[in-house]
């Protein structure tokens, strides 16, 4: 079984009006539909963008504000998942629930459905400064191409969710991710290559480029989409399918093969996945 898996790396810069997302939305999704991409990623966080539309007084919102979005998010992918025949990550929105708010991944699928999957950890920036709270359930996701998983940025810098997910039969870990600086990138991203080895699993990484001058902790970004696999003979030395030029506007798209994962966990030149000590340790299922 093979997919085509396409990365945002989504630019983000100050706009006035819904439309101006929905334009830039469309702009990525028809590029991806032209790469024959079947699963489309988007990077966390990047609705955002939408706090730096004026508000009454002329200033950017705040994260509380973000909510009142989402039945338009939701009616903007939805409609483009049915009208591509894509399954769309559409990266984390924030929802409000009981008083409280949750960075929370999308996933659209074809037929209509949507699938959520709330970040689980949660930074101390989100903690302290956005109130954010992190999910108390996790899910893998079973498609007609095969079974995913969607772990948020901090979400895969623990190998214990990771292995959960395997453990649940997932092949690939889609991660969309927004950091700031180099030291919150490479941490993402040098933990995305451990959870591909670990668990040889593939990883697809989104991250968001680009700046929000007017809304605070989104003031900066520094980010690059990768595809990652394991490091193992039928792929690529160091891991990565495909990657994105550093902090540029543009789409990464690689072709997974599954069957080649399957391979490698059987007769590869390490059997990471099959000879775990599970008599020490459990797979946290």
């Amino acid at each position: 079984m093979k997919m085509r898996v396409s990365s945002v790396q989504y630019h983000l810069h100050t706009i006035t009006s819904f439309d101006e997302f929905r334009a830039q939305v469309e702009h990525y999704v028809k590029t991806a539909q032209e790469f024959g991409t079947e699963f489309l990623l988007f990077p966390e966080f990047f609705t955002t963008q939408l706090l730096s539309i004026p508000n009454a007084a002329g200033t950017a919102n705040g994260i509380e504000t973000l909510p009142s979005y989402t039945e338009a998010y939701r009616e903007l992918f939805v409609r483009l998942a049915r009208e591509t025949g894509m399954y769309i990550v559409a990266g984390t929105h924030v929802l409000e629930r009981d008083g409280f708010l949750y960075n929370t991944a999308h996933l659209f699928s074809p037929d209509g459905s949507i699938g959520e999957q709330p970040k689980l950890h949660i930074t101390p920036t989100e903690v302290t400064e956005w109130n954010v709270r992190g999910g108390d359930s996790f899910q893998v996701f079973r498609t007609p191409k095969g079974t995913i998983a969607v772990l948020t940025c901090y979400d895969i810098e623990f190998p214990e969710i990771v292995r959960m997910a395997k453990a649940r039969g997932a092949d690939v870990i889609f991660c969309p991710s927004c950091t700031d600086d180099r030291h919150g990138f490479h941490r993402v991203r040098y933990t995305s290559h451990a959870r591909a080895v670990e668990n040889q699993v593939y990883v697809v990484t989104a991250g968001t480029v680009g700046s929000l001058p007017t809304v605070d902790f989104m003031r900066l970004n520094y980010g690059q989409s990768a595809v990652i696999s394991p490091n193992d003979i039928p792929f690529p030395p160091a891991g990565v399918l495909a990657e994105g030029v550093v902090n540029d506007d543009m789409i990464v798209t690689a072709d997974l093969d599954l069957s080649l994962l399957y391979e490698v966990r059987e007769r590869g030149s390490v059997t990471t996945w099959r000879d775990r000590r599970t008599d020490l340790y459990t797979d946290w299922e």
